[in-house]
Parts: structure tokens; sequence; C-alpha cells
């Protein structure tokens, strides 16, 4: 009996020995194998609030290697591409968790009015693009803010500006539209229209007519008279998005809300190789829907299962509006008007609607700006989770925005595993960008707004994006916002509700860990680690050291998946036509 245990333990032992000894082979064997990229001289930060490095291998696709100079230099080989960091922070590739690509696209082509600060230059700015292309049949821009009209903007308005061409104008937010008399006609808008499910035609309270604000589901009305772009076109604005995202280091999007069309047109750039950009694109749903529309949800998830480059999985509920416009539903009256806002669903419908979702293995993400939206976005997926079991998968379901939020309400999302979704942009607190929301809400409100801090001490995961083409998809005066509580130029002094600051490295992870959480793709990307994929950024600056402003710096180079994508020097370099 004790021959046999020795013999046993002896076996164990070689056993062991040789699987330690192929290990450590297959670890040396690989660091002796090729190595693509190398970046020296960095003060690298790996993410999930690893110390700061000072270079990185990549092999392919993939993170090899991160560790000190002397350590990465001496994987160098013959066809290495070696690229100097001087000093400047490299960082893993923003993951933009919240953004309208292809609206941003689109945008580039449009009347752009995010930089119209006052009643006059936003005329000026409309005048101006009519004129300079009066070969087009309709004026269609975006971005004209709330807080400089008296109330909302009118037909009028527009038509002392563009009296012989239909105009359509998107408020900044996507909830509000703007037509002058002609678009209207066209639109089939008149004093005898209706308000849609969930949407306002504002009329004059003294005539009847339509003042030419469209507020929520109202603006479909307009959709069926724009001019629609053709599939090329949208190609083309997907193409520039692509490359603008570049620019500004962000590797990844997560698409919140899309149709099945949309995600056909990413396969095609993908297809062709053109979809240098990682996609989740979550689906929207109406609140009118059918078992049919969600069997042809299933069937767009089907195919487009989970790949690193393009999937679906995800779909896009709206519970409310915002604040600007009185729209986000509310827990008491808005201080200016006496209206709570008005919910697209009641309780008892989101319930059952999230509950099927969730049944069905859907990742449910639900917009839900107002303290009351968020509550019952929080009651949905509380009902959803005690009727269904746990998907195979799990459950990692979103709630969009949280403009702003009961107390009461702060400790469910780690006890739900919710996830925050969040766009710390949207909490700059410039008066000219912050005003009308603060003013609405009334102080007590304003001060609970935009509480990522909180979410995170708590323990919820966070996840950071932009909501572009609402504001930038430059994630730097996102990171500025969330870490200083003030606007990008500095307003206030000491910041704005200044408790709920992040550290950079929390505000970073927000945009790596946090949001590759919130799509799934935690075990591929978020982190510059060994075997992750190797999306980096290189900044032109180290914004890590005492003192320094994110603000400051700029992106030097974008590396998706190995290659680099974008090289501000050689952008600047390159002749323009």
């Amino acid at each position: 009996m004790a021959s046999r245990l020795t013999t046993l333990i002896v076996v164990l032992i070689v056993g062991g020995t040789l699987i330690a000894g192929f290990i450590v082979g297959a670890q040396r064997e690989d660091l002796n194998g090729p190595i693509d990229l190398i970046i020296t001289n960095g003060r690298v930060y790996a993410g999930a609030g690893a110390p700061l490095a000072e270079a990185l291998a990549i092999r392919g696709n993939k993170i090899l290697l991160v560790g000190s100079n002397r350590a990465v230099k001496r994987l160098r080989r013959v066809q290495t591409t070696m690229v100097d960091a001087h000093g400047a922070a490299v960082v893993p590739g923003f993951n933009d968790s919240h953004t309208h690509l292809l609206s941003g696209g689109l945008g580039f082509s449009e009347l752009d009015l995010s930089t119209a600060a006052t009643v006059d230059a936003m005329k000026a700015a409309i005048a101006d693009y009519a004129a300079a292309h009066a070969d087009r049949e309709w004026i269609v821009g975006r971005g004209w803010s709330y807080d400089i009209f008296e109330g909302l903007p009118t037909r009028q308005q527009l038509d002392a500006l563009v009296p012989d061409r239909p105009v359509y104008l998107t408020a900044y937010d996507g909830h509000t539209g703007w037509a002058n008399s002609r678009a209207l006609k066209l639109a089939n808008i008149s004093r005898k229209t209706r308000n849609p499910v969930n949407g306002t035609v504002v009329k004059d309270p003294r005539t009847g007519e339509p003042t030419g604000a469209l507020q929520e589901n109202a603006m479909d009305l307009m959709d069926a008279a724009l001019p629609k772009p053709s599939r090329e076109a949208q190609l083309t604005a997907l193409r520039s998005a692509i490359t603008h995202a570049h620019t500004y280091g962000v590797t990844s999007v997560q698409n919140a809300s899309g149709s099945s069309d949309e995600i056909d047109l990413y396969d095609t750039l993908r297809t062709g190789g053109e979809l240098d950009l990682r996609v989740y694109n979550a689906l929207t749903l109406t609140s009118s829907v059918s078992d049919a529309d969600i069997d042809r949800l299933d069937a767009v998830r089907k195919k487009y299962p989970d790949d690193p480059l393009l999937k679906a999985g995800a779909v896009k509920l709206f519970v409310d509006g915002v604040v600007e416009s009185h729209t986000a539903a509310l827990l008491a009256p808005y201080v200016d008007k006496a209206t709570l806002g008005h919910p697209n669903y009641t309780p008892a419908q989101l319930n059952r609607l999230v509950t099927q979702l969730d049944r069905r293995g859907w990742q449910v993400l639900i917009h839900a700006i107002g303290d009351r939206g968020v509550r019952m976005a929080l009651d949905a997926f509380e009902v959803a989770q005690a009727a269904n079991p746990p998907p195979a998968r799990g459950r990692r379901h979103r709630i969009e925005h949280i403009e702003t939020i009961d107390p009461a309400d702060l400790p469910r999302f780690v006890r739900l595993g919710i996830i925050a979704s969040m766009q710390p942009l949207h909490s700059n607190p410039a008066p000219d960008f912050m005003g009308l929301w603060a003013k609405n809400l009334g102080p007590d409100r304003a001060s609970r707004g935009w509480l990522y801090g909180s979410l995170l001490k708590s323990g919820a995961h966070v996840a950071f994006g932009s909501d572009w083409p609402v504001v930038t998809l430059d994630p730097r005066p996102g990171l500025h916002v969330a870490t200083t509580r003030t606007s990008p130029d500095g307003f206030p002094e000491g910041g704005w509700v200044p408790d709920e600051r992040l550290t950079l490295t929390q505000a970073l992870d927000a945009y790596g860990t946090g949001a590759a959480y919130a799509s799934f793709d935690d075990q591929r990307k978020g982190t510059l680690t060994p075997g992750m994929l190797a999306d980096v950024v290189i900044l032109t600056s180290d914004i890590f050291a005492p003192g320094a402003r994110v603000m400051d710096a700029q992106v030097a180079a974008t590396v998706f998946d190995g290659r680099v994508v974008y090289d501000r020097e050689q952008n600047e370099a390159a002749p323009t036509n």
C-alpha cells in the first residue's frame, strides 16, 4: 500500500513538472515569436487600477506584454513597428457606451447649430447655410439649444429666414423638432393634427395653429416628408464617423438606438474590411410593441451574434423625455410648470415588456432622465428578475442618462445589478449649458444631478459615453467634467456638487472596463493586459502628472486591432484639397 502511494506521488510530481515545463516553454516560445508593434517611453495605464508602466508590445491584434522599457524593448524584431510615446499617457482605446453614430455621421453634411450661443448667432447661421446651399430642396440640421429662447422656437422665426424652402431643425438633444411653415405643410401637420402617443404638436393657444415645435414622438410626423439619405450616403456618413472617432481615440461604440437596417450598414462595411470600429448595436422599440416585433428582433440577434467587431443583443426603450422641455418624468412637479412630465409607459406596461424581453435573453437599455423615470426602470427590472430565471449569459440591464435620482433609489443599482450608463459632459455646469435644466428642476433636485460618484462608491457598475451628436464625441471634455465637476473652462471654482468628482483612473475606467462590462465585452477589451484586444490611445502629454489638465492633451495616435489607424503628425502634415 505504501509502495503504491509512493509511486502515485512520484507520478504526480513528474506530471506536474512536465506540465509546468510545457507552460513555461509555451510562454518562452510566445515571447520569442514575431512582435508587430511596440510602444515605449509612455505612462501606460493598463486599466482597472493597475500601476503605471512604461511600455507595451502587440502581436497581431492582441496585447502581448506590458512592463518596463527594458523588458519590452528586448522583444523587438526586424519587422516590429516602434512607436515612442515621448513620456505621454498611453491608455485603453475609449469605448463610448452611448452614441448615435449614423446620426452623427449624417450631421457632417447638415446645418450644425451647436455653437450658436444666442438667437442672433443662430439666425445668422441658418441664413448663411441656406445661402451657401441654394441647391438643396430642404434645409435640415441639428443643435439648437432651448436656453437661448423664451419658451420654444416658432415657425415664424424660420419663415423670416428661409421663406421659400422647407426647414427642419432638431434640438441638440434630439427630443424636439422645429419646422417652418413649408415643412409643416409638406408633412400635413395642421391645426387638425392630433397628438400622437407620447408626443405633442405644440399649438398656439389662441389660434390652434401649430407653432412649429414638435415634441418627442410628434417628431415622427415629419419623417414621411423629410428627404431620405440613400444607402450610399449613409455608408459614406458612417465612414466619416469612424474616421472622426479615431481622431478622438474612440475604438468602440455602443449604438444606443438603431434599426436592423442600420446594423446591416455596419455589416456592409465589415464585409468590405472598412469597419475599423467595434460596434454593439441596440435596437429601438417603441411603446406599442407586439410579440411579432420582438420575434423580428430575435432574428436580428441571431444574424449578428457575439463578435468582437459587430453584434446585436440589446434593446433600447424610452421611459421619458428630457428636463428642458418638461417631458422627463418626475416624482414631484417641475418648479416652473405644474406638470410631472409624462412617462411613455404605465408601470404595468413597462413591467410587462421588460419581463418579456428579459425572458428572451435581451439586454435592456432604458432611457430614463427624471427621478420618476429612473424609479420606473428600476421597478421594471426588479419585477423581471422576480419573474424569470437568469439568462445563460447573466443580466446586465442598463439605465441610460440618470440625470436626477431620488436618494432612496441609489442602492437599488447594486442590489439589482443595474448598470448606470451616463454621459459626464451632460453634467457640464456652465450656465449656458445647464441653466434651463437647473431652473426647471429647482435647486434640491438639481443637486442630485449626475451622481456617478455616489453610484460608483455604492459599488454600482458605471459606464461612460457621449451621446454624440448631442455633444462632442471627444472623451476629453467628459473626463474633465467627471474629474473636476467644472465646465471645460473651469466654472464654477471648486466644482458643482464636488463630492461627485471621480479620480482620473476611475473616469478612464468608466470609458474602459465599465463600458466593456456594459456590452458583455470585458473578457476581450477594456484593459491593456496580455491577451486583450490591442485597442490603444497615445496622448500628446502625461495626463497623470500632478496638476495636468486632460483638456491640454490631444490624441497623438490611435491603435485599433493592433494597427495604427490615426497618427496626428501624419494627418496634420497631409495636404488638404
